[in-house]
């Protein structure tokens, strides 16, 4: 089939990004509000987004006595997690407005229980990350582990010693979610859009997966299109899980927005880092649009495929297509690509995410057209959109999460504006595209990257 020139405004959408909603429209209150001030050793509110940059800062000063961090949503507060009861580090804490908290292993210990776990229990269906709300291991095995493969995990978390690590069975098992932001097509692989970029030449691309970008070569915006994009780099398995994706077409805007479903979208204004107790939101093209929340950072998952490292772990739901996908902030920031997990959006599961941050450094790539970080005003969803319902005016037309499935002319096939990059509402005359239909793999089962 002979290459199609996309038009602008439907490459924007067609791999996952539409046009922006204006900034109060699905705002929550105080969503964005910014961090209050009381006398410096009051602990401070803040927005999530923030937090990682405060922990890197105490992290830095605190040296050995610093055992890791987390968000509190419920009081917007920074816990920091310390090794001994030293006066002068709380008050570097207390200074910094987070809250301080006495635990039981330091950094170097857990660190040291990873190598071990690395060591003795790298075994295809366990995962472990660090849950620094426990000050523990969170080490998980799916239905796979059994007999003397559970016999090992179970044996290596219990000689790590108490309270250094606690081992949970998972119902279901630990794949890639290949099979069908909005949905790409590439060999007998369907995948989701994370998030649109420009690579470090200049030219436009966009990041997804890293299996997807092992799975195939040439992607497109419709099972049966032409070919709109073509890998340029990928990572599966190993040091991550992320694939540079470059359009064919050098005229393509990158616009920086997720679509969200039921022709409403979220302008990404910058890369963020993770923070474990912060509210996430998934858009993928087989599911749509979920949240949840962050459990835990650097996680390990032994996928059938191999090993990756330096994941995002969450509660958040995916399935079979939901690969690749965005992984973001209620106001805005682009945390992570959608690796894998186990369950379903029925059951529920644990899912993994590449860091969005990690996979730009690595690729050389800056989020749309290079400026996103400077946009103004992001549109922002309300968390009680995952839960299911129509949009709800009176809670600002919350997402319905259904509306990532919604049926329109063809899958990927969109009649939207091209995406307002000023972050005011933008021209989006059409529905999200047709995420309903089975790709190339159904999604009735989750399917390895590999072909």
């Amino acid at each position: 089939m002979s290459h199609k020139r996309i038009p602008k405004r439907k490459a924007a959408i067609a791999v996952g990004s539409v046009a922006a909603l204006g900034a109060a429209a699905l705002l929550l209150p105080h969503a964005n509000a910014s961090q209050s001030h009381g006398d410096d050793a009051s602990p401070r509110t803040f927005k999530a987004t923030d937090v990682s940059s405060v922990a890197s800062m105490l992290a830095t000063q605190l040296g050995d006595a610093f055992a890791g961090s987390y968000y509190d949503p419920a009081k917007k507060q920074l816990v920091i997690n310390i090794v001994g009861n030293n006066s002068n580090v709380v008050n570097q804490i207390e200074q910094a407005g987070a809250v301080a908290h006495q635990v039981q292993n330091s950094t170097s210990a857990l660190q040291a229980a990873t190598k071990t776990l690395k060591a003795d229990a790298t075994i295809p269906g366990t995962a472990w990350a660090v849950d620094p709300k426990t000050n523990e291991i969170q080490v998980t095995a799916d239905s796979t582990v059994t007999g003397t493969k559970w016999d090992t995990v179970e044996s290596t978390v219990k000689n790590l010693g108490s309270g250094v690590a606690t081992l949970k069975k998972s119902a279901g098992t630990f794949k890639t979610f290949v099979d069908g932001g909005d949905a790409i097509f590439g060999g007998n692989a369907r995948c989701s859009l994370g998030f649109n970029v420009t690579a470090g030449d200049g030219t436009p691309a966009f990041l997804t997966a890293g299996h997807c970008g092992v799975a195939a070569a040439k992607w497109s915006d419709s099972q049966t299109g032409a070919s709109i994009a073509t890998v340029d780099q990928a990572t599966f398995p190993g040091n991550g899980d992320f694939a540079l994706v470059k359009y064919d077409d050098p005229a393509t805007q990158t616009n920086s927005a997720v679509n969200v479903g039921n022709g409403q979208s979220v302008q990404i204004n910058q890369a963020v880092e993770a923070a474990v107790g912060q509210q996430v939101f998934r858009m993928g093209s087989t599911t749509g649009l979920h949240n949840g929340n962050v459990t835990g950072l650097d996680a390990t998952v032994n996928y059938p495929e191999g090993t990756v490292t330096g994941l995002i772990q969450t509660d958040v739901c995916a399935e079979a297509g939901d690969s690749g996908g965005s992984l973001f902030t209620q106001d805005g920031g682009a945390v992570g690509l959608t690796s894998g997990g186990s369950g379903d959006c029925t059951a529920g599961g644990e899912t993994f995410f590449q860091p969005v941050t990690t996979a730009l450094a690595a690729v050389g790539a800056t989020l749309g057209a290079g400026d996103a970080g400077a946009g103004a005003g992001a549109g922002a969803v309300d968390p009680s959109a995952s839960a299911g319902g129509a949009a709800d005016p009176g809670a600002g037309g919350a997402v319905d999460p259904s509306a990532g499935a919604s049926d329109a002319a063809g899958a990927g096939d969109q009649a939207g504006g091209a995406a307002d990059q000023s972050g005011a509402m933008g021209d989006q005359s059409g529905a999200a595209g047709d995420q309903s239909g089975a790709g190339m793999n159904d999604g009735s089962g989750m399917v390895s990257a590999t072909p």
